[in-house]
């Protein structure tokens, strides 16, 4: 591990079990709200919170034989306990040393909020995007 990292901002995070544990060696980016079909089964709920976190900036403490992947779509893994199921980060192929962080496993409180909602045309039917006044995609928003 770099020393240099030691000095700039730090988050830790776990999943359910504990067994997993790291650290977010950098200030969380503002957080991305998905409404697909495949973020809402692999979280079990109508939506997950993710920042995109440089995976130089990402650190994995312990649980290093816990952490399975999974890939629903070519390309793109999906990191969970194989413990305890929490979901940990996804990494697509096509955006190399970018971890997309399951927010909700961050252990401290943070500053950043969301920025945008995507694919709100997935949405499931019993829960609507709120009306906050940020962007709302169909689908992923345009780079």
């Amino acid at each position: 591990m770099d020393k240099a990292l030691h000095n700039l901002a730090m988050n830790t995070g776990s999943c359910l079990c504990g067994g997993i544990q790291f650290r977010i060696h950098t200030d969380i980016p503002p957080i991305q709200v998905c409404y697909c079909s495949q973020c809402r089964k692999a979280q079990g709920t109508a939506f997950a919170g993710n920042a995109p976190i440089q995976a130089a900036d990402f650190e994995l403490v312990s649980g290093q034989a816990l952490m399975q992947a999974y890939e629903a779509t070519p390309g793109k893994r999906r990191w969970f306990c194989k413990c305890c199921g929490s979901p940990i980060y996804s990494e697509r192929d096509s955006l190399p040393g970018v971890l997309r962080v399951r927010i909700g496993t961050v252990d401290e409180p943070i500053q950043a909020r969301p920025a945008f909602h995507a694919y709100v045309a997935s949405a499931c039917s019993w829960w609507d995007a709120p009306d906050d006044g940020l962007p709302h995609y169909p689908q992923a928003p345009k780079p």
